[in-house]
């Protein structure tokens, strides 16, 4: 390794000691300027700093799986306006510490968009963070127990925006709910969240046990919020349905074929 290759890896220029050597032959080659051989460099090593850092954003944002926006059946969901979600696919309301409330039946989708929003605001530069809430709220009960909760909750306040997936799904007892609620009244006004609910506020009383926890967690996560509302059927039972269907058919062809076998 040369001197120059060695001052490069030093300072961390990959990119730069990666293609130097080529982009110098072909620069002056083609009679190029310093100014434009050390242009092409600098996008090169730009380039290749801004992809790994969305790699890390996204590695960070613990995505449990890859959902796209592209993918999801926006038809099949009345009433869900596609210009409102690519306007919070730009995650400016985050700017605002502003919420986004996610409703509907289980089956409707409400996880594969939230993980495609989440996609895309890693793609922006965002710092996101994906929990389902059963497993947020185990961390914050350990943090709770180990005097720790207050270093969790302002870690978890460095993320532009928290998602909480299936708020409604696991029944929580009050301990639990208690220190849900302080999250949520930590990021209030301060950083956004995405929550994701197969219940309507008039159940969470549900969740939260009493009707002034309930209202209080409401008034937080509704006050600068946008809503989705997912009014369909289940996506996925009508995908099994469609695939069941397309199995009896097969089966029906193959009965066919055997029936002219035998008879020939």
């Amino acid at each position: 390794m040369n001197e120059l290759d060695v001052l490069l890896k030093g300072l961390n220029l990959g990119a730069f000691k990666e293609h130097y050597q080529n982009i110098a032959n072909l620069s002056e080659k083609n009679g190029e300027s310093m100014e434009s051989f050390l242009l092409e460099l600098c996008q090169l090593e730009h380039n290749k700093r801004h992809e790994a850092k969305i790699n890390r954003l996204i590695k960070n944002a613990k995505i449990p799986t890859d959902k796209y926006l592209c993918d999801f059946e926006f038809k099949v969901i009345p009433g869900l306006s596609l210009s409102t979600v690519n306007r919070l696919a730009t995650g400016v309301f985050m700017d605002k510490a502003e919420n986004i409330l996610i409703f509907g039946n289980p089956g409707t989708g409400k996880t594969h968009l939230s993980i495609a929003l989440a996609r895309e605001w890693c793609l922006t530069g965002r710092k996101v963070k994906f929990y389902q809430a059963y497993e947020l709220v185990q961390d914050l009960l350990i943090a709770k127990r180990n005097l720790e909760m207050g270093k969790l909750i302002k870690r978890l306040n460095q993320y532009d925006i928290l998602i909480i997936d299936d708020i409604s799904y696991v029944p929580f007892d009050r301990k639990e709910t208690d220190v849900l609620f302080n999250l949520m009244s930590s990021r209030y006004e301060n950083k956004s969240m995405l929550i994701t609910s197969n219940t309507v506020f008039s159940n969470w009383d549900a969740i939260f046990k009493d009707k002034m926890t309930t209202a209080a967690a409401i008034d937080r996560v509704v006050h600068h919020s946008t809503i989705l509302e997912l009014n369909a059927g289940s996506y996925r039972a009508a995908k099994a349905e469609r695939v069941k269907n397309n199995i009896k058919v097969d089966v029906s062809e193959d009965n066919k074929l055997e029936s002219v076998t035998e008879n020939i």
